[in-house]
């Protein structure tokens, strides 16, 4: 009790006082920007990052300052940061191919720095991070948007691609070696092959190719060829994005 009253500093609550005040004002903004566009992490998520954040910061100081240590708030600030990379991780989804949450927890992140910097009484740095932070999710996404809505040229394209076929179990040996020297002259070499049974009759072959990039003419030339075999029912190539 005494030791309470003794670490009781009028001054340092104030400074305490502005240091929430600053980082519950500016994590709100942040997290307004998400609620409204109805992110996971929204306007309690954020605001409560940046003032946890900023209350262990400021702690770490104080506890430095009555103790007489060094480093107390950098090293609190190094936890901050590795326990905020559980809470991103924890935004992250994944449903099949797609990932989803990768900006809410990058924003956490974000609003993570700002009550760092408020909880350390940096306040105009603080302002800026959150003015930065922002403008990534608001002046960005309409430059993302565009971007996204232009047709993916395939020589660009980073993507995992499989070339399927389908033949008839008694040829699938021959068309199978066949189709490997194929895509081997077209300068696709094969990275891994699987094939199952597709009826009673037929068997399905699939070819994943090296490549990351390719012309969609070449691969369809290819398809054309390997079709004109006797035996062959079905040739076509796909694409999957990478993650």
């Amino acid at each position: 009790m005494m030791q309470a009253l003794h670490n009781f500093n009028l001054a340092s609550l104030v400074d305490t006082g502005v240091s929430l005040a600053t980082a519950f004002a500016l994590g709100g903004l942040i997290g307004l920007e998400r609620q409204i566009r109805q992110r996971t992490a929204g306007l309690r998520t954020n605001t409560l990052v940046a003032v946890g954040a900023a209350v262990f910061v400021h702690v770490g100081a104080r506890m430095q300052e009555i103790s007489g240590g060094s480093q107390g708030a950098v090293q609190v600030m190094a936890y901050v940061v590795s326990g905020i990379g559980f809470l991103g991780a924890g935004a992250i989804m994944k449903e099949g191919a797609n990932i989803t949450g990768l900006n809410t927890a990058a924003t956490l992140w974000g609003s993570a720095a700002v009550g760092c910097c408020a909880g350390a009484d940096l306040i105009g740095e603080a302002v800026m991070a959150a003015l930065f932070v922002l403008a990534a999710n608001t002046l960005l996404r309409p430059v993302v948007n565009r971007i996204n809505r232009q047709p993916m040229r395939e020589a660009l394209a980073e993507a995992t691609y499989r070339v399927v076929l389908v033949c008839e179990r008694e040829r699938q040996a021959d068309l199978r070696e066949k189709l490997e020297q194929l895509l081997e002259a077209a300068k696709y070499p094969v990275r891994d092959v699987d094939q199952h049974a597709f009826g009673d009759e037929d068997v399905e072959i699939e070819f994943t190719l090296y490549a990351t990039s390719v012309q969609a003419e070449e691969l369809d030339r290819v398809m054309a060829q390997i079709e004109s075999e006797e035996g062959v029912r079905q040739a076509a190539w796909n694409a999957a994005s990478e993650e």
